[in-house]
């Protein structure tokens, strides 16, 4: 989809996992591919990984001809820092820029009804919805690129922004739990690759 950049943040120590997340294994490859596979294949312009632990053994996955990463030095400080790290770096001429976790495995699918959502309605922001409660990935018009920008660990991070434009989000639901998954533990990320045979 022309116009649209990605930043997908890689960055965290992956304490509560006790393993590098972006290096799982998921449906045959690292988590990390698999998110490059299913942005690419739902027409995702250009993807921004944000590294920051052991960034040196996961960079050499980076391999996808759509994705470049650069290193949040300061990412002990919280994913704020990794998701303004990796703003820095989006094409100015992007008109959207979609947010996601390198621990928030979508499919193709998933990404593509959410995008073509929001450019269909020409939206400012644009949610997925799983039986009513919100999920990812997020997706802003480049429009909010100054308020992404400054947000903060202490503000609510990405959240006060969704909140100040709360009246102008447009919610996709979405049939499927897999918009609300995020594997923060071992039983986490054991329980979902058992449940999407992954």
């Amino acid at each position: 989809m022309p116009g649209v950049s990605a930043v997908l943040t890689a960055a965290g120590e992956s304490a509560r996992m006790g393993q590098p997340k972006p290096l799982l294994s998921w449906r045959g490859v690292t988590l990390l591919e698999y998110q490059f596979s299913s942005l690419s294949a739902a027409g995702v312009s250009e993807i921004i990984v944000v590294l920051g632990h052991r960034a040196e053994s996961v960079a050499r996955y980076v391999t996808d001809p759509s994705a470049r990463y650069v290193v949040n030095e300061a990412y002990r400080q919280g994913r704020t820092t990794s998701i303004k790290t990796g703003l820095e770096q989006v094409d100015p001429s992007s008109e959207s820029i979609l947010l996601l976790g390198v621990d928030q495995p979508r499919t193709p699918e998933i990404i593509s009804k959410v995008l073509r959502a929001h450019a269909e309605q020409d939206s400012l922001i644009t949610s997925p919805r799983y039986l009513g409660r919100g999920g990812h990935p997020l997706v802003f018009s480049s429009s909010l690129t100054e308020e992404l920008c400054s947000i903060t660990e202490e503000g609510q991070g990405v959240r006060a922004v969704f909140q100040a434009h709360r009246d102008e989000v447009t919610e996709v639901e979405i049939d499927d739990p897999m918009v609300r998954l995020d594997l923060n533990t071992l039983d986490d990320y054991q329980e979902a690759k058992a449940f999407y045979g992954a």
